[in-house]
C-alpha cells in the first residue's frame, strides 16, 4: 500500500463528531505560540529606529542618519550589515533549530516541542533586555530564534491534527492571528517606550518574556494530539483524547485511519529520505515554494522595518512609529477576515485575490517612491503623498493578512501524510526562516542599491506566485488531514507523480 494513501472506512472522511469547546480552547492556547514570532517581528524594527539603541550598539548608523538629514540619499540612510544582523540573526537560529524540533516533535510529541520553544525564547528575551554589548544582544537574538524554530515547527502541526476538517482552516489561522496580534502589541510598546528618556529599548526587548510565559504556562496544561499519542504507542490514551475533542464516543472510523497512518509512518525508515521520493513531490514542492514565495512578497519589509521605512519616507520619529501601529491594526483586522472565510471560500480564492491586490500595491508604492526620490534619493514626501503611500501600504498589508500570511502556514501544515509530516513541516519552517533571514539581512542594502525598483522586484515575485497557486495548488478546504493525498491524485499535473490508490488489506 502506498504511504499516506489510505481511505477512511467512510470513504470520504466525514467522521462523526462536533466542534467542541475543548478543542477550540486547546487550539487557541496552542496558537499563542504565534505571539512569540509576531512580537519579535514587530519589536526589532521599532528599537532599531530609536536613537538611544542605535547610539549604544550601532553608533555608525546613528551618526550617518543624523548627517543625512542635511543631505544624501534617503535610500541609504539605514544601510548597515551589523544593524541588519541584529534583525536577521534570529532567523538563522530558527532555521537550524527547526530540524532539531522535528526530531523532538516526532519522538516526544508536539506539546513538548512547544514547551521547549517557550522556555528558550524566555531566556533569550531576558538576555536581550539586560544586554550591555552587541555580543550579548546577538546571543539573546539567537536564543529567541531557537524558541521560534521550535514553536513554528510544532504549533501548526498541533493545530492541524487537533482540529476537525471542517474547522481546520479557521483554527489554524489562529496561529497567524496570534502573530499579527504580537506585531501590533510590539508596535504599541515601541510607540510608548520611544518616549522614555532612558532604556526604552530595554523595556521593549524584555517584554518579549510576556508572550513566552503565556505560551509556556499554557502549554503545560495542553493535551497532546491523538496522532502524536498513537505514533508513540499510547493508543488507549489517543482514543480517549479523540473522543474528548470530537465530543462523541463513536470515533472508530477516524481512530482506525489514524492508527493505519501511524503504522505506515513507522514503516518508513527515514522520513527525510522518504520525502524526496517521487510520490511526495507535490508536498515537497509546497514545503519549499509556499514559504519561499511568502517571504518574497516583501511583507517583512513592512514587518521588520516599518518605522525605518517610514522615516526614510520623511515621517518624523513619533509619526513613523504610529504608522507602524496603524499597519499593525490593519494586519489584525484583515486576519480576522481569513478566519471567517478560509473554510467557507477555500484557500485558493484567498490566495488569488490577495496576490492580485498585493501586486497592484507593490507597483503603486514603487511608482510613488520613484516619483519623489528618483534615482539619486533626494526629495521629500508631501503630507498628501505620504498619506496616500501609507494607505496603499495598508491595503497591501490587508491583502497579505487574509492570504499569504495565514495560508502560508496553514496549507503546508495540512498537506503532508503522517509518515513525512514532521520532516515536511521542518522543511517548511527552515525555508521560511532562511528567506526571512535573507530579506532581513539584505533589505536595507537592497533598498540602497535598487532604490524604488526594489518594490517592482517584490512585485514580480507576487505575480509568479499567484500563477503558481492558479495552476499548481489544489483546494484543501474540508479534506480530512489523513486523506489529503486524494487531492493530489485528482490534480491535472500532480497525478503524474502520485501513485494510484491501493486497496487496504
Amino acid at each position: 500500500m502506498a504511504g499516506g494513501g489510505f481511505v477512511s472506512s467512510g470513504g470520504n472522511g466525514d467522521y462523526e463528531g462536533k466542534v467542541t469547546g475543548f478543542v477550540i480552547m486547546t487550539c487557541m492556547v496552542a496558537a499563542t505560540g504565534g505571539l512569540l514570532f509576531g512580537y519579535d517581528i514587530g519589536i526589532s524594527g521599532g528599537v532599531t529606529s530609536m536613537d538611544e539603541f542605535l547610539l549604544k550598539f550601532f553608533p555608525n548608523v546613528y551618526h550617518k542618519e543624523k548627517s543625512m538629514k542635511n543631505g544624501g540619499s534617503q535610500y541609504c540612510k539605514f544601510s548597515d550589515h551589523l544593524l541588519q544582523l541584529f534583525t536577521s540573526s534570529l532567523y538563522v537560529a530558527a532555521l537550524v533549530s527547526s530540524f532539531g524540533a522535528s526530531i523532538t516533535t516526532k519522538a516526544l510529541g508536539r506539546k513538548i516541542s512547544m514547551l521547549i520553544g517557550g522556555l528558550i525564547f524566555l531566556i533569550g528575551a531576558i538576555l536581550n533586555g539586560v544586554a550591555m554589548n552587541l555580543g550579548v544582544l546577538i546571543l539573546g537574538r539567537l536564543l529567541l530564534g531557537v524558541g521560534i524554530g521550535y514553536a513554528n515547527q510544532s504549533v501548526p502541526v498541533y493545530l492541524s491534527e487537533m482540529a476537525p476538517a471542517k474547522l481546520r482552516g479557521a483554527l489554524n489561522v489562529c496561529f497567524q492571528m496570534a502573530v499579527t496580534i504580537g506585531i501590533l502589541i510590539a508596535n504599541l510598546v515601541n510607540y510608548g517606550t520611544a518616549t522614555m528618556k532612558k532604556n526604552g529599548w530595554r523595556v521593549s526587548l524584555v517584554l518579549a518574556a510576556v508572550p513566552a510565559i503565556i505560551m509556556t504556562v499554557g502549554t503545560v496544561f495542553l493535551p497532546d494530539t491523538p496522532n502524536s499519542l498513537i505514533d508513540r504507542g499510547q493508543k488507549e490514551q489517543a482514543k480517549a483524547m479523540l473522543q474528548k475533542i470530537r465530543g462523541t464516543s463513536n470515533v472508530d472510523n477516524e481512530f482506525e485511519d489514524l492508527v493505519i497512518a501511524s503504522d505506515l509512518s513507522k514503516q518508513v525508515a527515514s522520513p527525510w529520505g522518504n520525502i524526496m521520493q517521487r510520490r511526495y513531490r507535490p508536498q515537497l514542492t509546497v514545503a519549499i515554494l509556499i514559504p519561499f514565495f511568502q517571504q518574497l512578497t516583501g511583507i517583512n519589509v513592512i514587518n521588520f522595518y516599518a518605522p525605518v521605512l517610514f522615516k526614510t519616507l520623511g515621517f518624523g520619529d513619533g509619526a513613523a512609529l504610529m504608522t507602524a501601529v496603524i499597519t499593525g491594526v490593519v494586519n489584525v483586522v484583515a486576519t480576522l477576515v481569513a478566519i471567517f472565510t478560509v473554510d467557507k471560500f477555500g484557500r485558493r480564492g484567498l490566495f488569488l485575490v490577495g496576490g492580485t491586490l498585493m501586486l497592484v500595491c507593490q507597483i503603486a508604492v514603487g511608482s510613488l517612491i520613484g516619483s519623489v526620490f528618483g534615482l539619486d534619493g533626494h526629495g521629500q514626501f508631501s503630507k498628501v503623498l505620504g498619506d496616500v503611500t501609507l494607505a496603499i501600504i495598508c491595503v497591501y498589508v490587508a491583502a497579505f493578512a487574509w492570504s499569504w500570511g495565514p495560508l502560508g502556514w496553514l496549507v503546508p501544515s495540512e498537506v503532508f501524510p503522517l509518515e513525512i509530516r514532521s520532516a515536511g513541516q521542518s522543511i517548511n519552517v527552515s525555508v521560511n526562516m532562511f528567506f526571512t533571514f535573507v530579506i532581513g539581512q539584505l533589505f536595507l542594502t537592497m533598498l540602497c542599491g535598487m532604490k524604488f525598483g526594489l518594490f517592482f522586484f517584490f512585485g514580480g515575485f507576487v505575480f509568479i506566485m499567484t500563477l503558481y497557486v492558479f495552476f499548481f495548488l489544489p483546494e484543501t478546504k474540508g479534506v480530512h488531514i489523513e486523506e489529503i493525498t486524494k487531492i493530489w491524485r485528482s490534480h491535472w499535473f500532480w497525478k503524474n507523480y502520485v501513485p494510484a490508490e491501493e486497496t487496504r488489506v
